[in-house]
């Protein structure tokens, strides 16, 4: 599988449409990739979760990567945050598509071992909607990655928003997208369910691919 870079301009074929129609005039005329770009069609859910989250939260969104992994589920996400790192960690022990979109310029990024292995298997996508000048990622970038993120996703799953945290704000766009969002049912996540997510129930069968 070719693991060089791949720039999309919005007339390629292979553009998603789906991000003109979530970003408007703010969505890339052009989008980087390396792997796959076959994994564009399958449908992804996206994985975004709060840099801190309560232990009862870290552990039932282990089990939730774990069950994703096992049922295939493809997914997409920037991966950034710890428990993000740690559920991209467990699903690449799976089969299953994955999609990173890191918050900066894929040209000259460094690709560990692990996510060589993966593209080399067809398995592995990345995607950034950042020209080469972005060389680092920001608070700015990472908001925008995150809208990038959610505008690919068929569904968005949100383990864990802490109120007032970005993560809760955009949760508050994604629903005036009337984009499916689901969290954990969670005395935590009071305010994130009172702002309209729904309670992820213990299957997730309902993202599995179909046959």
């Amino acid at each position: 599988m070719p693991t060089s870079l791949v720039w999309l301009s919005s007339s390629d074929p292979r553009f998603p449409l789906q991000l003109a129609q979530y970003l408007g005039v703010k969505a890339p005329s052009r989008i980087a990739s390396i792997g796959n770009l076959g994994i564009l069609n399958s449908k992804p859910i996206a994985l975004i979760c709060s840099v801190k989250c309560p232990g009862n939260i870290i552990l039932r969104t282990y089990d939730l990567a774990q069950r994703l992994r096992n049922k295939g589920v493809p997914v997409i996400g920037g991966f950034h945050s710890p428990m993000e790192r740690e559920c991209l960690r467990i699903l690449l022990r799976g089969s299953q598509p994955v999609i990173i979109c890191p918050a900066r310029a894929l040209k000259a990024m460094r690709i560990s071992s692990e996510h060589k292995a993966a593209l080399e298997e067809g398995r592995l996508l990345y995607l950034s909607p950042f020209s080469e000048k972005v060389r680092r990622a920001t608070v700015d970038a990472a908001q925008f990655r995150n809208r990038f993120v959610a505008a690919l996703a068929e569904h968005i799953v949100v383990p864990y928003a802490a109120p007032g945290s970005k993560t809760f704000e955009l949760c508050r766009i994604l629903i005036s997208w009337k984009k499916p969002v689901s969290t954990l049912a969670s005395e935590a996540n009071g305010a994130l369910l009172k702002l309209g997510t729904q309670p992820l129930e213990g299957s997730v069968d309902e993202f599995a691919p179909k046959p």
